[in-house]
């Protein structure tokens, strides 16, 4: 039998390992999800969205998700200087495998109801 790469022991060459550290995390996720679902939003737009995140969180995560492609970054030069962010094409691409896990997600919470 051929080993595939989720028996990879080798975690730093997994692709599932890889793609996990580009979106785990406390709040990149519940940025992706927001952008996503809102469409382009401003800064402080999205961080009224996401409820008790820090600016320098906020900040972090979102230069992280724009240096891994999965959010564009636009600056308009005017004063004051507005930002905004929105998906990119491969965040977009993403997005029905993240409805699938949802959904999956969700089968296994009714399922835990059942149990307990």
């Amino acid at each position: 039998m051929t080993e595939t790469h989720y028996d990879c022991p080798c975690l730093e060459k997994c692709p599932l390992n890889y793609a996990m550290s580009i979106i785990g995390g406390k709040w990149k996720m519940q940025i992706i999800c927001a952008l996503n679902n809102k469409g382009t939003l401003r800064y402080n737009e999205l961080r009224k969205k996401l409820g008790g995140i820090s600016n320098t969180v906020l900040a972090a995560c979102l230069r992280e998700l724009e240096e891994k492609g999965l959010v564009q970054r636009k600056e308009y030069l005017e004063v004051p200087v507005r930002v905004e962010y929105s998906t990119t094409e491969i965040c977009d691409r993403l997005m029905p495998i993240l409805e699938d896990l949802s959904n999956w997600g969700e089968d296994m919470m009714s399922a835990r109801k059942v149990i307990e």
